[in-house]
């Protein structure tokens, strides 16, 4: 049988320089490589067929590069609770470095001095699936990892900090549903890369 079930589609933006060399990439507005470019317009082919009641993407260009390449541009609408999480000061910097001087950090658990707690993301991503749920059909976001890793754990009910249980590659596609109604939400997908051409 068929399912009709209203889904949440979460899609990572392509690779950028930083995420390729694990530097945290929050509000910095980093561009896609050219490699990022092309895994963005593999995502039209594995959306083709999708249809969407609403498109929602980050504010930052890697997002809404990504959202055009993937053929959604015309039809997303920006939303700031979408940014990636703040961190501070933080930015820039691999998790490596900062454990070189606080060896015990866990960014879920203890977020990022000047930028944001795991409550505070968590609270963006209550707001974004409020919205997601308030309408009849399926949704899709374009965003980034640490953001939609929080989407998932609120989802299903979980603290935020769970969402440092979910590994996210870039330019994947996860799916958000429900098992039998709307008061049992689901992981239906997560971290789907099978449409990505090997480089």
């Amino acid at each position: 049988m068929h399912d009709e079930s209203p889904k949440v589609f979460l899609v990572r933006h392509g690779e950028t320089e930083w995420s390729l060399s694990g530097r945290h990439t929050g509000l910095s507005d980093i561009p896609l490589t050219e490699r990022g470019e092309r895994s963005a317009r593999q995502l039209a082919q594995r959306l083709c067929g999708v249809r969407f009641a609403q498109v929602l993407v980050s504010p930052l260009r890697r997002a809404v590069r990504t959202c055009e390449l993937a053929g959604f541009g015309a039809r997303a609408r920006t939303d700031p609770d979408l940014v990636e999480w703040d961190y501070g000061e933080y930015e820039g910097r691999r998790t490596a470095d900062i454990r070189a001087e606080r060896p015990d950090w866990r960014l879920f658990r203890d977020g990022c001095p000047g930028g944001e707690s795991p409550q505070a993301v968590g609270a963006r991503a209550d707001r974004i699936l409020a919205r997601a749920r308030a309408i009849e059909g399926n949704t899709l976001l374009v965003s980034s990892g640490h953001i939609m890793r929080v989407l998932a754990a609120r989802w299903l009910a979980l603290d935020p900090r769970a969402g440092g249980l979910f590994s996210l590659d870039t330019a994947s596609v996860s799916v958000l549903g429900y098992e039998h109604d709307r008061s049992e939400p689901t992981m239906r997908l997560w971290n789907d890369t099978r449409h990505l051409a090997a480089d």
